[in-house]
């Protein structure tokens, strides 16, 4: 008896002594995390820690998990939490963890739940292994190094997910000691080598993704030994040839993901044996052969990507028999043929993209019977016919792009009611008829394009919609006048209204399309003067008035549009002198002939104008006022003399550095500021910003007190070589809503300074953590709008290079106000945000701006930077982890958490979408990337997404 009461006791003395040293433990883990949520309000000596806010005990009172997942805890992990012996969970996911995972993980020995990921973890991963445990996720931080050899040893694992790092190595042999492995994740990193065909060997394994790696070799055909697999994803590797016809024997396979590899041959028909396929994408491959009839065995199929491959042949009509069929793209080969009849008919149709073939025949009347058709792309093809009156009536379509085809006959009226069509191009085609009776309405039509068909009579006074962006219906047979509603287009940006046969005035209401900056009138019988109301058009870039019978002298203050950069009126009858301001300056010979025109600079190509000859009467009085005039000039030369003084002053300056040459972009700027004033401003105490770049400081008008700038130094001399200046002229013309104007520049033997406006704010980079979801979008459309108006609306177009957030302005009303430095083609210096092709070329395109925008979308989604430490190819890696995220996690994992503090507010779609579109913007191959207009109609679009869009990629 007395044994048994020291045994109890001893119980007693232990478990006291235990939980004593696991509330330690607890004291330590508490001190060692930020915790501005204070999730740890409670952790106090009031309560038992078994009460503690996510402490859970065992009946033993101790502690069995801690589960502190999302609760935007910082600070490192503490080697104290693994010495709790008898823990079996440990949750610290999706928080802002950072430093190395520490050494002592083995020493849990009861752990069987271990998950830190979506934190900034650094360093390798740890050695060791732990008897019990089977979920080990660590995705989503930034680890580094070599999976370690020995991780075989971890046997009893179940789900191991290493995705979203920066690993590098191979794949160890040892990961077929993992038996009982279910899901295995690795995507997302720098692994290399081959595929283990090893893998075969897991018979439990349900989920392979591997993704987004730089794996090379085949496809191992020992996949096809694991029974149990339903979700295979390999893509975005370098694998090379066929694919093996073993992995039919995967007859529980649901998902299949092959692109973007270099994969060649058939498509083995085995693989249309899987009856349990839902999504199969073999996209961005070099397949080739003909799509087999067997497809019709995927009745569960609902997304079928077979783009961007060197398919031939016929669409297989039994597509049209998979019932349950939503997304079917098959843009980008080399398919011909028909398309089949009743496609449409028994599926589920939403996003259609047969783009970029061969097809001829006609548009099946099929393709809307789900009522649920919202994209339907058949761009360039061969396609006749007429459009069919069923998908006229289909009430769901958003999107449609039937351009270059061979369509005939004339627009059905139903087909200019469609409610929800935002954007539609049906140009190059036969169409022909009138398009003005019966009216249009389309409420939220934003973009169309009629061109290159032979539509006749008027133009409609409407179509229906106050959000018109982008209006062309050039190259046509359009007559009568340009009708002077057009000015109720208050959103619209482009007009072409070319080669036509309008006639008549061009109407003043056209000045009230105050965001209009492309029109192009040319190639008509337009007569009349040009109405000097276009001068008030504040962003107007590009006027094209040429080869029409207009007359009259060129409106003085057409010259003043600070924004207009190519103009031409040839061939008319304009007379008169030629301004000599703006656009006008050093306009093209081509640009002004055809008219009795005079003046100009020598590149017009046009005489001085000559003065009239004096009548004989006017003699006397003529000398009188000559010998009156000599008397002037000689007692002012002195004054003469200084003021021209003046004035090569306001062009030089002279410094400890040099002579320093100064430029001015506008006359208004030279007579707001003095050279002296950018000078002075160059002290400590008006210091904003010192970078790796240069230094910026804040300067002040001494002329006028309203009149702020910053001056910016440079010290690289290559960037301010006389083939940048020029460059540096074409950006102080930039005039948008959404780009920080280029003052002046200065440049010397030792550097140069640009001078911009002053905006109140900060850079995006700083204002990042401050802005809800709502006014990141908004700065993410002012980003996207200047991208648009540089790329297409500027002549030549301007490429930004270098785009990242530190070029980004938030001002105080949350615009985006983007900063322009000359950024060479040649010498291009890569970064963070610079394109893979950009990094390797040193040649900047408009889609590396667009690859730049797209990593600036994931930030302003995630909270992360491509500049994060410990990134490696930092802005392959974080685009690759974005790409893990968007297919394999949930939302609450990867989104900023200062985002999800308002998630009740915000609509997941959006952001879902958004995404989207920033997976869309890296993609790897530049043509594959949208073009600036896209990205802003996609963005805009957005904000009004319906529920039906949510997921499907691809959305251009």
């Amino acid at each position: 008896m007395a044994k048994k009461v020291v045994i109890f006791i001893f119980l007693i003395i232990n478990s006291c002594t235990c939980q004593n040293s696991e509330l330690e433990i607890l004291q330590t883990i508490k001190e060692s995390f930020n915790d501005p949520l204070r999730t740890h309000f409670n952790w106090n000596s009031s309560l038992s820690f078994c009460q503690w806010y996510g402490i859970s005990c065992d009946n033993s009172s101790r502690i069995a998990k801690i589960e502190l997942s999302g609760k935007n805890l910082s600070g490192r992990i503490s080697e104290t939490i693994f010495q709790l012996q008898y823990v079996e969970v440990i949750d610290l996911s999706n928080n802002q963890l950072f430093g190395v995972i520490p050494g002592n993980l083995s020493s849990c020995l009861s752990l069987k739940y271990l998950n830190l990921s979506n934190n900034n973890l650094t360093g390798p991963l740890p050695e060791g292994s732990i008897p019990f445990l089977e979920t080990y996720d660590l995705s989503n931080n930034m680890l580094s190094g070599e999976i370690p050899e020995n991780i075989g040893l971890f046997s009893g694992l179940r789900v191991l997910d290493f995705g979203g790092n920066v690993l590098q190595g191979r794949i160890p042999k040892s990961i077929t000691n993992m038996t009982s492995l279910q899901v295995l994740t690795l995507a997302s990193n720098q692994l290399i080598g081959e595929i283990p065909p090893e893998l075969g060997l897991m018979k439990n394994l349900t989920w392979i993704y591997l993704g987004y790696n730089n794996f090379s070799g085949g496809i191992p055909r020992e996949i096809g030994e694991l029974t149990s697999l339903y979700h295979l994803d390999l893509v975005n590797n370098n694998l090379t040839g066929e694919i093996p016809s073993s992995m039919g024997n995967l007859t529980n396979l649901k998902y299949l993901f092959l692109y973007l590899n270099k994969l060649t041959g058939q498509i083995p028909q085995s693989i249309f044996g899987l009856k349990s396929l839902i999504s199969l994408d073999l996209s961005d491959n070099f397949l080739s052969g003909e799509i087999l009839e067997d497809v019709f065995q995927l009745q569960n199929l609902e997304i079928l990507h077979l783009f961007s491959n060197n398919f031939t042949g016929r669409i297989p009509n039994a597509l049209s028999s998979l019932p349950h069929l939503q997304v079917l793209q098959l843009w980008s080969n080399k398919l011909s043929g028909h398309i089949p009849e009743d496609l449409g008919r028994y599926n589920n149709l939403t996003i259609l993209d047969l783009s970029s073939n061969y097809l001829s025949g006609n548009i099946p009347e099929t393709l809307c019977e789900s009522g649920r058709l919202f994209k339907l792309i058949l761009f360039s093809n061969s396609i006749g016919g007429e459009i069919p009156p069923n998908l006229c009536r289909c009430k769901s379509l958003q999107r449609v792009r039937l351009q270059n085809n061979r369509l005939s006959g004339e627009l059905p009226p139903e087909f200019t009611t469609l409610p929800l069509v935002y954007f539609l191009d049906i140009s190059g085609n036969n169409l022909g008829g009138t398009i003005s009776e019966p009216k249009w309405s389309m409420p939220r039509l934003q973009m169309l394009n009629l061109a290159r068909n032979h539509f006749s009579r008027e133009i409609p006074e409407s179509f229906g919609s106050e959000k018109l962006e982008n209006l062309d219906l050039s190259e046509n047979e359009f007559s009568g006048g340009i009708p002077s509603r057009i000015g109720a287009f208050t959103e619209l940006v482009e007009l072409k209204l070319s080669k036509n046969k309008l006639s008549g005035k061009i109407p003043d209401e056209l000045s009230s399309c105050k965001k209009l900056v492309s029109l192009d009138l040319s190639h008509n019988q337009l007569s009349g003067e040009i109405p000097i109301s276009l001068s008030e058009m504040p962003v107007l870039g590009q006027l094209d008035l040429s080869v029409n019978q207009l007359s009259g002298e060129i409106p003085r203050k057409l010259g003043e549009i600070g924004s207009l950069v190519q103009v031409n009126i040839s061939y008319n009858h304009f007379h008169g002198s030629l301004p000599s301001t703006g656009a006008f300056l050093a306009i093209n010979s081509s640009s002004v002939e055809g008219n009795d025109l005079c003046g100009g600079d020598e590149t017009s190509g046009l005489p001085p104008c000559k003065r009239g000859k004096n009548p004989a009467w006017w003699l006397f009085l003529t000398c009188l006022l000559f010998v009156l005039v000599a008397f002037a000039l000689a007692a002012f030369s002195v004054a003469v003399v200084k003021r021209q003084k003046e004035k090569l002053d306001s062009r030089k300056m002279e410094s400890e550095d040099g002579t320093w040459e100064v430029q001015f972009f506008t006359s208004k700027a030279l007579k707001s500021m003095t050279v002296k004033d950018i000078f002075s401003s160059m002290k400590e105490q008006n210091l904003i910003s010192r970078g790796r770049d240069g230094i910026s400081y804040k300067g002040t008008s001494s002329i006028s007190n309203n009149v702020q700038f910053v001056a910016k130094t440079f010290s690289d001399t290559n960037s301010f070589q006389s083939n940048y200046w020029s460059d540096l002229e074409e950006f102080g013309k930039v005039r948008h809503r959404n780009i920080v104007k280029l003052i002046a520049a200065c440049k010397s033997g030792k550097g140069g300074i640009l001078i911009h406006e002053y905006i109140e704010g900060k850079i995006l980079s700083e204002a990042l953590r401050g802005l809800s979801w709502d006014r990141r979008q908004k700065v993410a459309i002012g980003i996207a709008r200047a991208l648009k108006y540089l790329h297409s609306y500027c002549s030549p177009s301007i490429q930004v290079g270098d785009l990242s957030p530190h070029k980004v302005i938030v001002d105080l009303n949350d615009e985006a106000r983007l900063r322009l430095i000359c950024s060479e083609n040649k010498g291009f210096i890569s970064s963070a945000y610079a394109a893979p092709e950009t990094s390797e070329s040193k040649i900047i395109t408009e889609k590396s701006d667009i690859y730049g925008f797209g990593l600036i979308l994931i930030e302003l989604l995630t909270g992360r930077s491509p500049t994060d430490a410990e990134f490696g190819n930092v802005h392959e890696t974080i685009v690759e982890w974005a790409r893990y995220c968007y297919s394999d996690c949930h939302l609450e994992m990867w989104v900023d958490p200062i985002i999800k503090e308002n998630a009740l507010n915000i609509n997941q779609n959006q952001i879902v979408e958004t995404m989207n579109l920033a997976l869309q913007c890296t993609a790897r191959d530049p043509l594959a990337r949208p073009c600036a207009s896209d990205v802003a109609k996609a963005l805009e679009l957005v904000v009004g997404l319906s529920p039906c869009t949510l997921g499907f990629k691809w959305f251009f």
